[in-house]
């Protein structure tokens, strides 16, 4: 509350007083004081991982060395053979300016049983919706294949995990996922698709409160005036506006190893260039796989700190990053791919700027590859040096970021050739009477997953007994 509070006094102060741009320096609450020290922690973990990797294959060619990638992320709790008792430890393996987020650590483990959301209002024990209410925080795991339909947005609230590890998990429908004036989220291991807008309806956002909802735009993950999120591991693709927007002064976010595909507007971060309080947004943007049939925005900025570090961007259709309003832009040790369009070859695009405003903005390149004859068009002072440095890259680097990047997007069941924590698959025991049509598929990597549009009856003992066991369940979330 004090947070949103903070943000709609300087937003009013701006309108009603005319404060110029120079003279107020916005500090969000979570905005971290150095960006600079961040970026180089991000740079220091990824090396520490990827010299360990270097180290253990000398030492040793068997399987126990298989599971590290070099990726900070997945190295810090993927090796570890007993993670689905320890599935927590997750919170500790963020990097970047969402490094702090706690998501929903220290809680207790919230089990989803029902896969309905038919009742945006009063939610029933079991559901997701129940879950992400609660004003306590919860470690919400999902015990089968599960489709969830949303009826409305799903409205979180603070510290809250949802760790789809070990399911293949899939949320479609109306919203979808809404993170407003909150803190502390970590979404991971989910597909979300197929999101439309919503809306005009009462919709519960706690358990002690629910209010009118106006029409949504239907993104995948709406993040507004938040702080502390992490997006992890998720496949997102097939919304109506956005896959991922960060506006109204959220900050404190790292969006990693995720795998965007089948999609116009991809990222949007920050919705105005009016709006100062986003000078303080602050992202890091890292590991990602930006893959096909994607056209713009990825992200596309406007004001704030935004760290791109180690993504491959496979094609675009018009450009991979844009902005406007002076954002900082940091572009780091990323892959630009160009489409054979020759007239959208440049990675970069001011919008609606003239070239004499933007030619002081902080764009800067550095360690980037540029295939196919992508170019990057950066500004700021020492534009010259930084410009040259991305096409001066040593080619073991586009290895590094294959390395970095091969597991992005879901996990396990579902995912890409990678079968972490697979409880079922396909015929092999997954459900029966899966759906089809747009609803009930997620393209990803190319190809389609069915889904069961119910949640299957088998609970898995993977994750009952390490909650049962390990954890108390309280007894109004069975």
């Amino acid at each position: 509350m004090l947070q949103s509070t903070c943000i709609v006094l300087i937003s009013l102060m701006c309108t009603f007083f005319g404060f110029g741009r120079a003279e107020l320096n916005f500090t969000l609450p979570g905005q971290h004081p150095n960006p600079e020290a961040v970026v180089q922690e991000v740079h220091r973990r990824v090396n520490a991982s990827v010299n360990y990797r270097r180290s253990m294959l000398q030492v040793s060619q068997q399987d126990q060395s298989s599971c590290l990638t070099g990726n900070p992320i997945d190295d810090c709790w993927k090796c570890d053979p007993d993670w689905p008792n320890n599935r927590q430890r997750l919170a500790d393996c963020a990097i970047g300016f969402g490094q702090y987020s706690m998501g929903g650590k220290n809680g207790e483990f919230y089990i989803v049983t029902d896969s309905t959301d038919d009742d945006p209002v009063n939610p029933r024990p079991g559901t997701l919706r129940y879950a992400v209410i609660q004003t306590e925080p919860l470690w919400i795991v999902f015990p089968s294949n599960m489709l969830i339909k949303l009826s409305q947005e799903l409205i979180f609230n603070s510290y809250k995990t949802l760790d789809g590890r070990g399911a293949n998990v899939h949320i479609v429908g109306g919203g979808c996922i809404t993170l407003q004036f909150i803190s502390n989220v970590i979404i991971h291991n989910i597909h979300i698709h197929h999101c439309h807008p919503s809306g005009e309806t009462n919709v519960r956002s706690s358990p002690t409160h629910y209010g009118w909802r106006t029409k949504s735009d239907g993104d995948g993950i709406s993040i507004f005036g938040s702080k502390d999120t992490w997006i992890d591991h998720c496949s997102l693709s097939h919304c109506k506006d956005g896959l991922i927007d960060a506006v109204e002064g959220s900050t404190g976010i790292t969006i990693s190893n995720n795998y965007f595909s089948n999609h116009d507007e991809v990222m949007l971060l920050g919705a105005s260039d009016d709006y100062l309080p986003d000078t303080g947004m602050q992202v890091t943007i890292a590991f990602n796989h930006f893959g096909e049939k994607l056209v713009q925005r990825m992200p596309r900025c406007r004001r704030g700190y935004i760290h791109v570090v180690n993504n491959d961007f496979t094609q675009w259709e018009m450009y991979a990053i844009g902005g406007s309003g002076n954002p900082t832009i940091n572009s780091q040790g990323n892959r630009y791919t160009a489409p054979s369009n020759h007239n959208a070859k440049e990675v970069t695009k001011r919008v609606d700027t003239a070239e004499g405003e933007w030619r002081g903005w902080n764009w800067r390149s550095e360690g980037d590859i540029m295939v196919n004859g992508a170019f990057f068009v950066a500004s700021g002072e020492g534009v010259e040096v930084k410009y040259e440095k991305a096409y001066s890259v040593e080619p073991k680097s586009a290895v590094l970021i294959d390395q970095l990047i091969m597991h992005a997007g879901v996990l396990g069941v579902g995912g890409r050739e990678n079968n972490l924590g697979m409880w079922t698959k396909g015929s092999e025991g997954g459900g029966s009477g899966f759906g089809s049509g747009p609803d009930y598929t997620d393209d990803f990597s190319g190809s389609s997953v069915p889904l069961s549009p119910f949640t299957s009856v088998l609970v898995s003992p993977l994750i009952a007994f390490s909650c049962l066991l390990f954890y108390k369940v309280h007894p109004s979330f069975l």
